[in-house]
């Protein structure tokens, strides 16, 4: 399975390295962010941007840094974990892990990240829940939902939410702020539309059945290929990346971080 931003099909993205190269992305991803809120009647500010830095070497995240980014996304914990490490001198920055957790890396996670948005399970929600109240930390987390069906995609069946989110409510640590998914790979605009339009949905009927309530805010959809339909769609956060720094030259195994962290299982 691969929780990696895949982008829709649309136009290239040119590399960005430069601080003027990024910070020129960055405008025009938040126009178009902008845009999509004006066209369904939105607020702007209601939509937070969420740089995803997969595979990107600490010196490219340090540009996004100094263009005003705070918060930074990340599909693999080690990865994630070796770049909190390294940057970990810049002010304010802090990190989102968005891709599958094994349970046995649940206690990395709950050492640095401040936003988790891929909780899938029963298991692993107690294993975070563990290791936080070992590390005396609380998690902000959202639950992933596999909206599409495919079975290429993590995330629970829709119709398994809202039992799962009255099994998590004892778990005082994890402070469920929404859901996440991510669409099907398709052209056809209306079947991508379909699965965040299925993720609105839920969100408001587990609003209303479930103990977390009103806590429920958060719809994290939407990529570079796809993040103005998300917010047509009522996304609160976009996970973009591609758009903001260019096409993935190499895959996830060649990222080396600049400092190395070893992690233990």
């Amino acid at each position: 399975m691969n929780d990696s931003e895949t982008p829709q099909p649309g136009p290239a993205y040119p590399q960005a390295v430069t601080l003027a190269e990024v910070s020129a992305n960055l405008d025009a991803v938040r126009r178009r962010m902008h845009d999509a809120c004006l066209r369904v009647g939105r607020h702007p500010a209601t939509v937070r941007l969420l740089p995803v830095t997969k595979t990107l070497p600490d010196a490219r995240i340090e540009l996004a840094w100094q263009a005003g980014c705070r918060d930074f996304g990340e599909n693999k914990v080690q990865e994630a974990a070796a770049k909190a490490e390294a940057l970990q001198s810049l002010p304010d920055i802090r990190w989102s892990v968005i891709g599958h957790l094994q349970t046995n890396k649940a206690k990395v996670v709950a050492r640095f990240a401040s936003e988790f948005q891929a909780l899938d399970s029963l298991r692993l929600a107690e294993a975070l829940d563990r290791h936080l109240q070992q590390q005396g930390r609380a998690l902000s987390v959202m639950v992933q939902v596999n909206t599409s069906g495919e079975a290429s995609k993590y995330g629970m069946p829709p119709e398994q939410l809202v039992p799962f989110l009255r099994d998590i409510a004892r778990l005082d640590t994890l402070k469920v702020k929404g859901l996440m998914t991510l669409a099907m790979l398709s052209s056809d605009t209306s079947r991508v539309r379909g699965c965040f339009r299925s993720l609105h949905a839920l969100r408001d009927r587990a609003r209303q059945e479930s103990p977390q309530g009103d806590a429920l805010v958060d719809l994290s959809m939407g990529m570079s290929g796809d993040f103005e339909t998300a917010i047509e769609e009522g996304a609160t956060l976009v996970r973009v990346g591609q758009a903001i720094f260019g096409a993935r030259a190499l895959p996830d195994s060649h990222y080396w971080p600049e400092t190395h962290l070893e992690i233990s299982p």
